[in-house]
This record gives structure tokens, C-alpha cells and sequence, in this order.
């Protein structure tokens, strides 16, 4: 008898853990080890690592070795010069070289300038692939709280469809005894058949919002941890806007890469004028040849050549003018760029400080509104029993107070995504912020 109550007390303890709910800390791991977004944006940073190296490439020396190891089978036929006979000649022989040559560039105003851009292109994969963190962290508690303001959203729909049955079904009897007309009666039956509408679009709509958060973290979810009744969310901090405003104006992701890319536009002007520039390089070159012929001795030769090659372009039918003057558009582009990514990284900080300072006082009034709700459903409630209200002033409490609640749920998750939005804008957020929010969450 012990063994099995053992074994039905371990699948019990099983059972317990896998059915614990998953709290936002949980969902962003499995999000970071499956969202196929981020491991593309991881992709695109380790193939810009490499970009440095192979930059400096062209500063390096380069050294290379060729040869050919050949046998030679000739046959010539003809006049003899000094007698007039035909005669044939034929000549086997063996050649072997090979050639080292080394250079190093000692003037290459393109290669220099390749070199600097290089730099600047791994710094701007960094920068993109801190913006893919961030979005990675904004886009998982979006989904994960889209999955709560359903699942409150339905939870709510089913408790008011419960409410406006006990309502239908007291219509009913208090028709059929003769205390409420039949109009009481299909006012609650229309309110029953909307809120069971409701109730199907509610279902659907969990649904789509679970399915949005398992593309973000690869399989299904399962269930949420939700937030704990009574939550305070914390003001931002600095409490005015201007902090934010300029953070978000040299410390965005976006903006540190639009500057960079102003960079690289600059440095694109210089390479481009490199056309019109001489290059030097040293060069230093060992030469080997052997011949050898059937029944003939081998002769055999051996080069070194040390010293600097130089090449100055003369004319190219103006092309390097021209590329000039198209990067420098290009350059005056890039400027405005960044300009524009400036003030759109100002507006969205903006808009998300005060989408959390409203938001803030939202949940306030929302609470003090859900708390008159109750109070005015019971007053109601109370009526009716003793005849001086009506049904219908008992459904509208009703609707009132489950609208509040869904309105209040939803207030509380947009106050908390718009301060990360805030940090986000400032180019301040990191995982670590999850963590306060997590602990807000029922687990």
C-alpha cells in the first residue's frame, strides 16, 4: 500500500508543477532561446563582427606563391638553312618554377578609409541588435499582457453572462407571478443574448492573442501568471519629461545608428576621392626556374626583387567625380535621416511619458469608479427586491461594473507597457526592468 500512495504522491507533485503558471520572466527565456526575429538579429551581429577584420585586410600584407611544374614535348620540321634538306627536329625537356611574392600597401587612402568604415559598420550592427532586444522585450510583454486583458476580458463577460441569468431568470419568475411586466423580461433577454455574444468574441479573441504570444516564444504558453490584485505601479523616474526627451535624442538605439551611418557617409565621400589618389606599395618578389632537356644538362635561373611599386589613376572618363557627388547626396541623405529618426525617438518618448502619467491617474479614477460600481450594483440590487427600481437598472449596474473592471485591467497593463515603452525611446532598457514588473505578478 505505501508504494503506490508514493507514486500517486510524486505524479501529484508533477502535476503541481507543470500546471504552475508561467510568469513574464519565464515567457521572455523561452522568447529569447525561439523568437526567429532575434536569432536573425543575433545572425546579423555575428556577421557584422567580422566586418573589422576584414577591413583591416587591406592594411595587411598579402603574400602569395605560384608556380608550374611542366614536361615539354616540341617538334619542329623544315629546310635546313646552309644545305636546303628537310629535316625534323624534335625537343623533350622539363621546366619547373615557381614564384613568392610578398606586398605590403604603404600609401592606399581607399584601403585606409575601409579600414575606418569597417569600424563604424560593427558598431552599427551592435547598435541594431541592442534595438532587437529591446523590441524582443517590448513585443513579449505586449503579447503576454494581451493574454491577460483577454483572458480578464472574458472572465469579466462570463461573470456578467452569469449575473444577467440569475437577472433573466428572476424577470421570469416575477412575470409569471404577476409582479413585473413582460417588457422586464426581454429587456434581461436581450441583455442575455448580447453578453453571450460577447462571450464568443471574447473566446476567439484569447485565442488569437495566445497564438500571437506562441510565434514569440515557440510553443504554446500555457497559462499566465496574472497581476496581483491591488498592484501600485510606480511613477516614472525622472517624473518630467524633458530627462527622457533628451536621452532619447543621443541614447536611442535607432539614433546612435542613424549617427553612425552619417559616419560611414562621410567616410564614403573620402573613399570615393581616393580614385584621384596614387597608391604605393613595397613589393618584394623570389623567382625560380629550372629547364632540363633529354640527355642535356638543366640550366637553371633564380630572381630577387625587392623595392616599391607606385600607380597614379590619370583619367577614368570622370567617374570618380561623379561618385563623389553622389555620396555626398548620399552623405546630406544620412543627415536627414538622423534628424528624423531624432525626432521620432523625441514623440515616441514623449507620448509614452504621458501615456503613463494618464495612465497612472486612469488606474486611480478607474479604481474609485469600480468601487462606486459595486456599491451603486448592490444599491440596486436592494431596490429591486423592495420594487423601486427596475430590472433594466439593475442590468445597466451591471454592465457598468464589469466595463469598469475590463477598463481598469486594461488601464493598469497600458500604464505598465508604456513605461517600458519610456525606456525603451531613452535607449534604457534592458532585461533587468522585467524584473519589477514580474514581481507585480501573482505567482
Amino acid at each position: 500500500m505505501q508504494r503506490p500512495l508514493i507514486a500517486v504522491l510524486i505524479a501529484s507533485a508533477f502535476l503541481t508543477l507543470n500546471a504552475q503558471a508561467a510568469d513574464l520572466i519565464q515567457v521572455y527565456q523561452q522568447a529569447l532561446a525561439n523568437d526567429a526575429t532575434y536569432a536573425s538579429a543575433r545572425s546579423s551581429l555575428a556577421a557584422g563582427q567580422e566586418r573589422i577584420t576584414q577591413g583591416r585586410a587591406g592594411l595587411l600584407p598579402t603574400l602569395s606563391a605560384n608556380g608550374s611544374n611542366l614536361r615539354n614535348d616540341s617538334y619542329n620540321s623544315g629546310p635546313d638553312t646552309v644545305f636546303g634538306i628537310v629535316t625534323d627536329a624534335r625537343t623533350k625537356y622539363h621546366s619547373n618554377a615557381y614564384t613568392v611574392s610578398l606586398a605590403q600597401p604603404l600609401y592606399d587612402w581607399n584601403a585606409w578609409q575601409t579600414y575606418q568604415q569597417s569600424k563604424l559598420v560593427q558598431a552599427t550592427s551592435e547598435a541594431t541588435f541592442s534595438q532587437a532586444q529591446q523590441d524582443l522585450i517590448l513585443r513579449v510583454a505586449q503579447a503576454y499582457f494581451d493574454v491577460l486583458t483577454a483572458q480578464d476580458n472574458l472572465t469579466a463577460t462570463q461573470a456578467q453572462k452569469v449575473a444577467t441569468t440569475e437577472q433573466l431568470a428572476s424577470a421570469k419568475r416575477n412575470f409569471e407571478v404577476g409582479t413585473q411586466t413582460i417588457t422586464d423580461t426581454h429587456e434581461a433577454q436581450a441583455a442575455y443574448d448580447l453578453v453571450v455574444a460577447q462571450e464568443f468574441a471574447a473566446i476567439n479573441d484569447l485565442d488569437n492573442k495566445r497564438t500571437a504570444l506562441q510565434v514569440i516564444v515557440g510553443k504554446a504558453a500555457g497559462e499566465l501568471a496574472p497581476l496581483r490584485t491591488g498592484v501600485t505601479i510606480e511613477p516614472p523616474s525622472p517624473a518630467t519629461v524633458d530627462p527622457w526627451i533628451s536621452s532619447a535624442e543621443s541614447q536611442n538605439f535607432s539614433v546612435v545608428a542613424a549617427g553612425l551611418n552619417l559616419e560611414i557617409a562621410k567616410r564614403e565621400i573620402s573613399r570615393s576621392r581616393a580614385g584621384h589618389m596614387p597608391t604605393v606599395n613595397f613589393v618584394a618578389n623570389k623567382t625560380h626556374q629550372y629547364n632540363t632537356g633529354a640527355g642535356q644538362g638543366g640550366n637553371t635561373g633564380n630572381n630577387t626583387a625587392v623595392g616599391v611599386s607606385w600607380s597614379i589613376p590619370l583619367f577614368n572618363g570622370f567617374a570618380v567625380t561623379s561618385k563623389v557627388r553622389e555620396n555626398i547626396a548620399l552623405e546630406d541623405k544620412a543627415r536627414n535621416d538622423l534628424e528624423a529618426t531624432k525626432r521620432q525617438a523625441s514623440q515616441t518618448a514623449r507620448q509614452a511619458f504621458l501615456g503613463m502619467t494618464s495612465g497612472l491617474a486612469q488606474v486611480k479614477a478607474l479604481e474609485a469608479a469600480e468601487v462606486s460600481s459595486k456599491s451603486s450594483l448592490d444599491s440596486n440590487k436592494l431596490g429591486y427586491q423592495v420594487g423601486v427600481r427596475i430590472n433594466i437598472d439593475v442590468l445597466n449596474a451591471q454592465k457598468l461594473l464589469y466595463s469598469t473592471q475590463k477598463d481598469l485591467s486594461k488601464a493598469r497593463y497600458d500604464t505598465i507597457m508604456n513605461g517600458l515603452r519610456l525606456k525603451a525611446a531613452a535607449g534604457s532598457l534592458r532585461e533587468e526592468d522585467l524584473a519589477p514588473i514580474n514581481a507585480l505578478l501573482q505567482h
